[in-house]
C-alpha cells in the first residue's frame, strides 16, 4: 500500500478554460513533491464517500453540478481536513448553484471588465511563504472581480482602473487569499485563464506555493 500523500484534481466545463491542460500541470506541479496524484473529469470522485483520503482536492472546473448529499461529502472533508485549492474558475466559478461549496470556496466570479487586459498584481504579503521574493508584476488576461469572505488573508491584489466599468474605479480586488474551512486550508488564486498562462513564471509559483500550502506541505 502506498504511503504517498495523495491528491484529487478534477477538472470539466468551458473548454476556453484549457481544463484538461491545467489539470494535468497541476499534477505535474504536484508529483515532484512527492504525491500520488489521480486526475479525472468524473464530477463523481469529488463526493466520494472516502474523498476525505486526499490530502487536496483542486477543482478545474468552471460552473458544473453535484448532487447535494455528494457535496457535503466533499465539504465534511474539507471541514475535517482536506486542502481545497483553485486557479481562475477552479473555486471562483466551480458548483455555482451550491452555497455549501460556495461557503468553502470562499470566492464567486462576477466580471471580468475589459476581456484581455494588462493590469497589475500588487504583492502585498511579500512575508507570507506563498509570495516570498515575488515582486508585484504586470499580467495580461482577464482581470477577475470576485465577491469574497471576509475572511480571507489576502496576499496579492490588483487595483481596478474603471476605464471599463467607471462605477468600479480603483476598486482594490484580491488576486490571492488563503482561508481556512473548519480545518482545511484553503488557497485561491485568479490568475490562469488558460494552461498556458500557468508557465508564466510568477504565476506557477504561486500556484505550486498555493497547492503544497493547502496540502499543509508548505
Amino acid at each position: 500500500m502506498s504511503s504517498q500523500r495523495k491528491a484529487l484534481v478534477v477538472y470539466g466545463g468551458m473548454e476556453l478554460h484549457t481544463p484538461q491542460r491545467g489539470a494535468e500541470t497541476v499534477k505535474a506541479i504536484l508529483e515532484p513533491h512527492g504525491f500520488e496524484v489521480t486526475v479525472t473529469d468524473d464530477y463523481q470522485a469529488l463526493g466520494a464517500e472516502d474523498v476525505g483520503k486526499y490530502a487536496l482536492v483542486v477543482p478545474v472546473i468552471t460552473d458544473g453540478e453535484l448532487e447535494r448529499d455528494k457535496m457535503m461529502n466533499l465539504v465534511n472533508a474539507v471541514q475535517a481536513g482536506t486542502g481545497l485549492a483553485g486557479y481562475h474558475m477552479g473555486l471562483a466559478t466551480s458548483f455555482r448553484a451550491s452555497v455549501p461549496f460556495r461557503y468553502a470556496a470562499s470566492c464567486y466570479w462576477v466580471s471580468h471588465p475589459g476581456n484581455i487586459i494588462t493590469y497589475r498584481v500588487d504583492v502585498t504579503r511579500p512575508d507570507h511563504p506563498i509570495m516570498a521574493g515575488i515582486e508585484s508584476f504586470d499580467y495580461t488576461s482577464e482581470q477577475y472581480y470576485l465577491n469574497y469572505d471576509p475572511a480571507v488573508e489576502v496576499l496579492a491584489t490588483t487595483t481596478f482602473s474603471g476605464e471599463h466599468h467607471p462605477w468600479r474605479t480603483n476598486v482594490v480586488m484580491p488576486v490571492v487569499f488563503t482561508t481556512n474551512h473548519g480545518e482545511g486550508r484553503v488557497f485561491y488564486s485568479s490568475l490562469g485563464h488558460t494552461a498556458d498562462e500557468l508557465d508564466i513564471p510568477q504565476v506557477r509559483t504561486i500556484l505550486e506555493r498555493g497547492l503544497l500550502w493547502a496540502a499543509r506541505d508548505h
